[in-house]
């Protein structure tokens, strides 16, 4: 029995990152924003049509420098509207920088956080906005900018699982104040671990450089508490060489997704996202929500899956505001729409090369859990 993985990261070939690392050992600079860091950030500007971008050790990292940068919480506010919908280190970033979380709703279209949720969560308190793209999918950025704009909130993207994403060509990156890219293993675009911040005040370029490097602002002088959050340059370098490939990838993406849609789209009990109007998609995930009239649970298909050695990911379950570190802090009731997304999702695999055969094998099993083989 072939085992299939929910995802598989992408690699460029063997010989092109040897190439693309081959000077590291005449020049012996491996980290401290060498060739490679600085030709994978120049490479990522003109990527994602962005005037700034800094990168980072990862997305954790980016996220919480970005919080230090951006000075929230120093005037006293210091609540974070935010969505449960998301991985764990989005919250997790707003506590560790001592700002309290509030959790706001999710749309049902797309499961992304709901601007009407986020304007009634609106206090004398709220210092910003964390939104986050979903499976790909884009925030309402114009319904979420007006509401900082009335409040004099800043916007901070967790753009995650947003990368090569753009609305009527616009780069998802270039939304908010910020935007935190994650280039961890699983993603569209990797670098093994790594991350970045892209963002709008270029003054915001020399903040983060510092917070990501222990404060350090020259030989002898150190202005801040930062850690150590830089990026290597044989990480920086498998950036670059992925970056030539990502589009590739992408449209490799697109043709999984298209044979999936063949497959279950329109099946009663089964709900599929629809393609968002003016988005560029890059086919990061693959989620499918299950409804009570399939005639088979979420947790039943996910169990069938695993037994014929498919593997899917409940994402995201639970909730964040269902951990255990935040019993009592959070309560996942305020948010039904997310709660029950939470409950319903199962990501399928997704990866570049996942063979149209396997896709079909994965289908017939999910339609088969329904009586639908």
């Amino acid at each position: 029995m072939k085992t299939i993985l929910v995802t598989r990261s992408s690699m460029p070939p063997m010989e092109e990152y040897i190439e693309e690392v081959r000077p590291l050992w005449e020049s012996h600079w491996l980290t401290n924003m060498g060739v490679e860091h600085r030709k994978l950030e120049e490479g990522l500007r003109e990527y994602l049509g962005v005037s700034n971008a800094a990168l980072f050790t990862n997305g954790h990292s980016a996220l919480e420098c970005a919080f230090e940068a951006l000075g929230l919480g120093k005037d006293g506010r210091d609540e974070v509207i935010t969505t449960p919908f998301t991985f764990a280190s989005t919250v997790h970033a707003i506590v560790r920088k001592g700002l309290r979380p509030v959790m706001a709703d999710v749309r049902p279209s797309d499961y992304t956080i709901d601007p009407v949720s986020v304007e009634s969560l609106v206090t004398e308190r709220t210092c910003a906005i964390v939104p986050v793209h979903v499976y790909g999918n884009l925030c309402d950025v114009d319904a979420i900018q007006d509401i900082a704009d009335r409040h004099g909130l800043k916007v901070l993207y967790d753009a995650a699982h947003a990368f090569g994403v753009r609305k009527n060509g616009a780069s998802a990156a270039s939304f908010g104040d910020a935007s935190m890219l994650s280039f961890h293993a699983t993603k569209v675009f990797n670098t093994v671990e790594g991350g970045a911040v892209c963002f709008r005040d270029p003054a915001l370029g020399s903040e983060l450089a510092r917070w990501r490097n222990f404060g350090i602002e020259g030989p002898e002088d150190v202005a801040c508490s930062g850690g150590n959050a830089k990026m290597d340059e044989f990480r920086a370098a498998m950036g670059v060489c992925n970056l030539r490939h990502v589009d590739e990838e992408i449209a490799k993406r697109a043709r999984v997704e298209e044979r999936y849609r063949e497959r279950l789209e329109g099946v009663p009990g089964l709900k599929l996202i629809a393609p968002q109007p003016g988005v560029e998609h890059n086919h990061a995930y693959m989620p499918v929500f299950f409804l009570d009239s399939f005639g088979a649970t979420r947790d039943g298909v996910f169990e069938a899956l695993a037994e014929e050695g498919v593997g899917a990911r409940k994402y995201f379950y639970p909730l964040v505001s269902d951990f255990a570190c935040y019993r009592g802090r959070l309560d996942s009731s305020r948010t039904p729409v997310a709660r029950g997304a939470a409950a319903r999702v199962l990501c399928l695999p997704m990866y570049a090369d996942l063979a149209p055969e396997d896709v079909d094998r994965i289908c017939g099993i999910v339609l088969s859990c329904g009586g639908r083989g």
